[in-house]
């Protein structure tokens, strides 16, 4: 009880949450490219399902710190590089981002047979992408839990608070992910970016996650920039006087 009133407590709890909703943009934005091949009536759970995964493995791997630090701890050295299971799992889920965000584009753009099947994900496969990639980032977001919090009911907490604010958005970004293209081949180019970003980390070449947020702020930005000014060109001219 006494640590429900420690300032300290409070001020890790606030710090930490903010930063796993930031890093849950990552989830969101997949769920909704993954979710978008689905029938509609099968979207909601899928979407469900993931986040519900991401608050499970979280809170798994939280109550299971010392093994998360024997994760880090040198499995073999590769030519004075040393390679860790985090590394491996960090690696393999970049590189699955990239094939699958490349993937996505190829699909948005080029259409394939997309007209006559636009749906080409069963339920199956979409949980299984979304399991996959809920252990690469619910990895890392734990990693960042430990490095900033003492004690582990502050992590909990702080993630499921995170998990919640993501399952509230989820619905919403992804029905405006999907409504305009613009904007959902601005979702796959911040996936590239992630993937590259947890390669680079697997290799042990550190990219600030903020030099990220940053770029795919500004895009964002400018994109709803350009929405708002289609809106107004396509927004009926007030009737003139005498008509």
């Amino acid at each position: 009880m006494e640590l429900l009133f420690q300032p300290s407590t409070w001020a890790s709890f606030v710090t930490l949450a903010a930063l796993e909703i930031v890093l849950g943009i990552d989830n969101i934005i997949f769920l909704s490219i993954v979710t978008s091949r689905l029938p509609p009536h099968q979207q909601a759970f899928a979407r469900r399902f993931g986040l519900g995964l991401a608050l499970l493995l979280r809170i798994l791997l939280l109550l299971s710190i010392s093994w998360i630090i024997g994760l880090t701890a040198p499995l073999v050295t590769i030519a004075d590089h040393t390679v860790s299971w985090r590394d491996l799992v960090l690696g393999a889920g970049g590189l699955f981002l990239l094939v699958k965000a490349t993937m996505e584009i190829h699909h948005t753009l080029e259409g394939g047979d997309g007209a006559k099947h636009p749906r080409t994900v069963s339920l199956t496969g979409a949980v299984i992408q979304i399991a996959l990639i809920d252990v690469v980032f619910s990895l890392d977001s734990v990693i960042t839990a430990v490095g900033m919090a003492e004690h582990v009911e502050v992590m909990v907490a702080a993630v499921v608070v995170a998990i919640l604010v993501m399952l509230v958005a989820a619905e919403a970004t992804s029905r405006f992910v999907n409504r305009h293209p613009t904007v959902k081949m601005l979702a796959l180019s911040f996936l590239l970016l992630v993937g590259v970003a947890l390669v680079a980390d697997a290799l042990h070449f550190h990219i600030p996650r903020g030099y990220l947020y940053f770029a795919i702020a500004f895009s964002a930005l400018v994109e709803a920039l350009n929405l708002i000014a289609r809106a107004r060109r396509h927004r009926p001219a007030p009737p003139q006087e005498g008509e």
